[in-house]
């Protein structure tokens, strides 16, 4: 058998885009495969523009926490491919996962499909292979034409934050984004949606009675807000005190209150007590959302009473949610960027909520990444706003130059695309 890396290599070649939004070719396969998709599970499906993650982070633990076994699916990986398959509890193993992508290649017999949606099947086979009491799948991008959407009866769908992004395969406007996020909604199926504004809100409410779907709505079905120490959800199943989740930022509110919610509406399936949504919310664990390095190389650099963070945003609305939780977490100490993206972003939208409250940016070109924006780029794009901004050939010398010049002690955050905290995490191992 060959190894995993080595027929990723030729699934690439399968399909001139990367991105190529349809469903026609999936369901090919799938009727190739003798429909695993058939064969799941119960299954929780999750669209959206921020959150997804920590909101699968979020279900995944606390059914965990309640005895279940859990299969998972989410994209991108950040260090091994492997990651983007969590099959009965545990990251797929390298023989598995070469069985089913190969397995998938037989069947697809040379066709066209995209590497997305043929590993998509992949781990829909994986899933159907191995028995568990649920599956949580998450979207790749959009909804209405992402390789997940082929589930008839989910037991659930939520959709989390909708903010502006991938404009270029979902529509220029946050009505066509919504439209697609909310298309993963079934008949008769609960749907859960974060607090949203009341445009996207509109979008998701006339979809749901369109096509008979329950809909809980954030701040107004279920709330989530912090309260001293922690926060409080309400919901009609109650009011629930909790301390706060384990994910930093005060955007976790509103994910976790999510997941609450989505728990909630699947409990007659899937019955959870408070003690395993306790644990869960506390056990939960998504790395670069806003996490906080520990050690590794780049750690070692760093003087005396600096501390290094990492997160994977990239559009405007994790610029928001980063830059407001660091307003108010943050405030202890001077805040230093380290910024890169991908030209497929819009890195003035995630930098405006930082000025004024960066007191640096070392701009870097994302390393092995050929849409990466160069860092001389996005330097000038954050000097345009007021940041104090200049390029850097590396992540380590970033670092360097921000210690070097700062006259106290700080906080640096590494930020601006998962492709750069991916990055981050392998050369920091």
């Amino acid at each position: 058998m060959a190894g995993t890396n080595a027929i990723l290599e030729r699934l690439k070649a399968l399909h001139p885009k990367l991105i190529d939004l349809s469903l026609d070719r999936v369901w090919r396969l799938l009727n190739a495969l003798d429909h695993p998709e058939r064969r799941l599970p119960p299954v929780i499906h999750i669209a959206g523009t921020n959150g997804k993650g920590s909101l699968l982070a979020y279900l995944r633990a606390i059914y965990e926490a309640a005895g279940y076994t859990v299969h998972a699916y989410t994209s991108p990986h950040l260090v091994r491919f492997n990651e983007r398959f969590y099959v009965a509890g545990a990251e797929i193993d390298d023989a598995s996962l070469a069985a089913c992508l190969e397995a998938c290649e037989t069947a697809n017999a040379g066709l066209p499909i995209t590497l997305f949606e043929i590993t998509t099947a992949a781990g829909l086979l994986a899933f159907a292979r191995t028995p568990a009491d649920v599956l949580i799948l998450e979207t790749g991008l959009g909804g209405r034409l992402d390789a997940t959407n082929v589930v008839d009866k989910p037991l659930a769908t939520a959709i989390t934050a909708i903010s502006m992004d991938h404009m270029q395969y979902l529509g220029d406007t946050i009505r066509a984004i919504a439209g697609e996020k909310a298309a993963i909604m079934k008949p008769g199926v609960p749907a859960i949606c974060s607090v949203e504004t009341p445009e996207v809100l509109a979008v998701l409410e006339a979809y749901a009675a369109q096509i008979g779907a329950p809909l809980a709505r954030g701040g107004i079905d279920w709330t989530a807000e912090a309260e001293g120490n922690g926060f409080t959800y309400r919901s009609p199943a109650g009011t629930r005190h909790l301390p706060l989740p384990v994910l930093p930022g005060l955007h976790q509110i509103g994910n976790a209150g999510t997941a609450l919610a989505v728990v909630e509406a699947a409990m007659p399936a899937l019955p959870v007590d408070d003690t395993a949504i306790l644990k869960g919310l506390q056990t939960a664990r998504w790395p670069a959302r806003m996490q906080r390095l520990a050690h590794g190389p780049l750690i070692d650099t760093l003087p005396q009473g600096w501390e290094l963070w990492l997160d994977g945003g990239h559009n405007g609305g994790a610029g928001q949610v980063i830059a407001a939780s660091a307003r108010t977490l943050w405030a202890d100490r001077q805040l230093h960027l380290v910024f890169g993206m991908l030209d497929t972003k819009v890195p003035v939208e995630y930098l405006r909520p930082f000025a004024g409250l960066a007191e640096t940016v070392q701009t870097v070109t994302i390393p092995e990444e050929a849409i990466a924006l160069p860092a001389e780029q996005t330097a000038e794009i954050a000097r345009t706003l007021g940041l104090s901004a200049s390029p850097a050939d590396s992540v380590a010398e970033a670092v360097r130059q921000i210690t070097a010049s700062a006259d106290r002690p700080g906080r640096i955050l590494i930020c601006g695309s998962l492709y750069l905290a991916g990055y981050v995490l392998r050369e920091n191992a």
